[in-house]
């Protein structure tokens, strides 16, 4: 007996070390509230960094308007990516961004599209007949030009080029520009107004015109991270986002990069 209890001892101190130790919670995955304009860029983007070991960020698509009123509600979110600097500066001026947080990372332009079978032939120029285009009973598709981006953007355009009068009483209001999209993807509209990325997500619509540049604001889309925002990963995945390897996935579905 006086052998077997230092042995026993010997193999209690064996026993705790070769204990398994207590693994580490999971990081958390970042939550991010991201326009719908970027569901295929963004979607590309998480993908490569899930494959660096990082948990699958968990992203809401929807228009830049409604995210940045849940935001202000109150809603949890790591990370927002606005597809225009108002409702950016919509949040920043409420103080619900963290500040240092907000950059303008892509650029876009906006088109007129029609579906892929139609043969209709515009050119965005001043007072180009958009109406006689569309027709007695067509609509002209677009995101809510009172607060969504896409929307607004084509407001824009159109006030700019003195056609908007012809058309502000033709228009199939979208809650969203995929919603625009979808209208003349499937025949709804004859034509409609999304941003070029957009349009080339989709085989079913083809790019009519190009609006010019000048004819509205730049397009941009700002990135931030709301001011209740947390999450290391949130952080982590937002220094991502801004990283050449980010940029070039975004540039592969046709955005422009700053």
């Amino acid at each position: 007996m006086r052998i077997a209890r230092p042995m026993a001892a010997l193999l209690l101190v064996f026993g705790l070390v070769a204990a398994p130790t207590l693994a580490a919670p999971a990081p958390k995955p970042p939550t991010v509230l991201a326009a719908a304009s970027l569901q295929e860029s963004l979607t590309g983007v998480a993908e490569a960094w899930v494959r660096k070991g990082h948990p699958r960020p968990v992203i809401a698509f929807a228009a830049s308007s409604a995210l940045a009123r849940q935001i202000e509600a109150g809603a949890p979110a790591d990370l927002f990516f606005s597809a225009d600097e108002d409702w950016m500066s919509y949040l920043e001026q409420r103080r619900l961004l963290r500040p240092g947080s907000r950059v303008s990372l892509l650029t876009n332009d906006i088109v007129l599209i029609a579906p892929a079978g139609s043969n209709v032939r515009l050119s965005a120029a001043r007072g180009f007949p958009l109406a006689q285009a569309l027709g007695p009973n067509g609509r002209l598709a677009l995101a809510d030009p009172d607060s969504v981006p896409a929307g607004k953007y084509a407001r824009e355009a159109l006030t700019s080029l003195g056609v908007w009068p012809q058309v502000h009483g033709k228009m199939a209001r979208a809650e969203n520009v995929r919603a625009a999209l979808a209208f003349v993807a499937r025949g709804a509209a004859p034509l409609g107004i999304v941003f070029a990325t957009d349009a080339r997500a989709s085989t079913a619509v083809r790019v009519v015109s190009t609006f010019p540049a000048a004819s509205h604001a730049p397009v941009s889309n700002p990135l931030a991270a709301p001011a209740r925002a947390t999450n290391p990963e949130g952080e982590a995945f937002r220094r991502f986002l801004l990283s050449g390897e980010a940029k070039a996935i975004f540039r592969r579905f046709g955005f422009g990069t700053r």
